[in-house]
């Protein structure tokens, strides 16, 4: 789906929701390209806009752009102290988040990112605690703040903390490629949509895949995986979404052994002679 930022998170002021948004996309964009470092380095700025946010929301008054506090432990452990409001989210906003943004600012500020002197380089570690932190706190403040229905907040979430795979990149808008050539046209829907989590157009998948003919891809590729209960198609309203099934076949056939290929490689590295 596409995200309506301005609906999803209506009650955060435009000044903290546009860097928000663009600071967790750059996140998950680095994350997705294995750009480890400049994954964690967003980490920091993530941190001092939730602050701000989660501030302005217990307070009573949002700030008009993010700013850092001075001391990020002390700050986050004051909003605990806050007078309980009783309102939906509260304890949301006062202690989990402030706790949850704890361990990030920690890694960004104090694991030094560049990580000189260790026998393993955890880079790759701390990017992805980075990533799932982040998308765990987007995911609680669209459920606090959003001003949608349930099932549309439901939605957003999901398209918020889509699984972010090396093998599939989102040049911009709806279309996604596989970057892996010699995939078949049903793997590389599945992959597509192992990422989506939530539906989506079986228009943009085509155009996505590039398929050269469009009824085809629907009866052949998107039929026989509904078929075979990989994916859920809705030929009424054009749209697919992938099954646990699905899923479960990208995991364990698809990435999981280009995973292993790939540390394999890592690990030979580590160990050259220097």
């Amino acid at each position: 789906m596409n995200i309506d930022s301005g609906k999803v998170l209506a009650s955060i002021p435009v000044g903290l929701r546009d860097p928000l948004l663009e600071t967790y996309s750059d996140i998950a964009s680095n994350f997705a390209e294995h750009r480890w470092e400049p994954s964690e380095n967003k980490g920091g700025k993530f941190c001092e806009i939730v602050y701000t946010i989660l501030e302005g929301a217990v307070s009573g008054t949002f700030a008009s752009e993010p700013s850092k506090p001075q001391n990020m432990k002390d700050a986050c452990l004051a909003l605990e102290r806050a007078p309980v409001t009783g309102n939906a989210g509260d304890r949301s906003l006062r202690v989990l988040l402030p706790r949850a943004l704890l361990p990030l600012y920690e890694i960004r500020n104090n694991r030094g990112v560049g990580h000189v002197g260790g026998d393993v380089d955890p880079n790759l570690m701390d990017a992805t605690a980075v990533y799932a932190i982040a998308s765990w706190v987007m995911a609680e403040l669209i459920r606090v703040f959003h001003g949608v229905s349930t099932a549309e907040a439901q939605e957003a979430v999901d398209a918020l903390s889509e699984r972010k795979l090396p093998l599939v990149w989102s040049p911009g808008g709806s279309t996604r490629r596989v970057l892996e050539s010699g995939l078949s046209a049903g793997d590389q829907t599945l992959l597509i949509l192992h990422q989506s989590l939530g539906w989506m157009a079986d228009a943009h998948l085509v155009s996505s895949i590039e398929y050269s003919n469009a009824s085809v891809y629907r009866s052949k590729v998107l039929g026989s995986l509904h078929s075979k209960r990989m994916i859920e198609y809705e030929k009424k309203h054009k749209r697919a979404r992938i099954s646990p099934k699905g899923s479960e076949y990208v995991e364990k056939e698809i990435v999981a052994p280009r995973d292993r290929v790939q540390a394999v490689s890592h690990q030979s590295i580590l160990m050259r002679p220097r």
